[in-house]
């Protein structure tokens, strides 16, 4: 403060030379001149950066889908600084209050949103930009499937397939084995939806879910299960639990489709004392299961729990087994009388 009362006082008129103004600090004006729209989950979303890496990224994340629904056209703005370093920057710690929500890595690195009005901002340095798969998965995916969570879908921790034009919802705790039973049924000629994040469609007249169809990922020890497996390494993340990323065109399956409706909704339990068999729930068992996966919250929470109330009058069962043929079989039997 003492240097800018100083300046100031030094130039003719009090005025302050251009190059020493307290907003160049903020570099509040950067020109984000590179602009491509891509479309993850088939909504319009619009990134305007300053460095053509972030676009790179964007197209490894979200090239491979087109234009499928009309509404969303979210912007998000990534400002990219010289700050050059060798270290990865760390995970960044995630806070939200109400309809704000933050990301913030390091003093470098972090990004603001705004879930009421969609509107964010992500700065981040070179060095951060440069690590692909750190820049991807801690900051880009997640602010536009933020985004998106916040205006157009609502994330359910559910897998998704279909067959005969009938969805099932397959749901359960982590480990429940949701993905490893949804790539079993594809194997066996069902359509793959997702494997264990579905997004339930807010306007959808009747409960319909998109997927990110065009790829699976399992567990390591999905490889002792599954032998085509076997070759393919656990993909790099930057958090989580270590995983197999596999895109569905390498694997044997049968058919995939990015949206499905939603005919019936099935919780897995699985264990090797259980015989195999489907228990009907009560009515809105998925509602109130649901709801308390939510992940937002204040205003944006509320909405999502008024939007899940679709899923009470869909037919819901406990699927109570051990062996994945006598589970698709029991599958199987269930598409068929709904």
């Amino acid at each position: 403060m003492l240097e800018a009362e100083v300046i100031h006082a030094s130039q003719p008129g009090g005025a302050v030379p251009e190059r020493h103004r307290p907003q160049d600090a903020l570099l509040y004006d950067m020109e984000l001149a590179l602009h491509t729209t891509f479309y993850p989950l088939g909504f319009a979303v619009d990134i305007l950066t300053n460095d053509p890496a972030v676009l790179l990224a964007a197209q490894e994340s979200f090239g491979h889908r087109r234009m499928c629904h009309g509404k969303a056209a979210l912007q998000i703005r990534v400002g990219v600084t010289a700050t050059e370093g060798g270290a990865c920057p760390p995970e960044p710690v995630r806070r939200e209050y109400n309809h704000l929500y933050s990301l913030t890595a390091d003093p470098e690195n972090h990004a603001i949103l705004d879930l009421k009005t969609c509107t964010s901002f992500v700065w981040l340095s070179r060095s951060a930009v440069k690590n692909r798969l750190y820049f991807r998965y801690n900051f880009l995916e997640k602010v536009v499937y933020l985004l998106l969570g916040a205006s157009v879908v609502t994330d359910l921790h559910a897998a998704c397939v279909s067959k005969n034009g009938k969805g099932v919802l397959l749901c359960g705790q982590s480990g429940a084995g949701k993905s490893t039973l949804a790539y079993a049924c594809a194997r066996a000629g069902w359509t793959y939806t997702s494997d264990d994040t579905s997004y339930l469609i807010n306007d959808s007249t009747t409960p319909r879910v998109i997927g990110h169809s065009h790829r699976m990922r399992f567990r390591p020890a999905a490889k002792l299960l599954f032998p085509e497996l076997a070759n393919y390494d656990v993909t790099p993340r930057m958090e989580g639990k270590p995983s197999l990323e596999i895109p569905a065109s390498e694997l044997p399956v049968h058919s995939t489709a990015v949206e499905a409706d939603i005919n019936c909704i099935v919780y897995l339990n699985r264990s090797q004392s259980l015989r195999t068999r489907v228990v009907p729930l009560p009515v809105g068992t998925a509602t109130e299961r649901t709801r308390k996966e939510l992940f937002s919250s204040g205003e944006i929470r509320a909405k999502h729990e008024k939007i899940l109330e679709s899923l009470a009058p869909v037919p819901t069962f406990e699927l109570q087994y051990s062996d994945l043929e006598d589970a698709i079989h029991e599958l199987d039997r269930l598409v068929a009388t709904i």
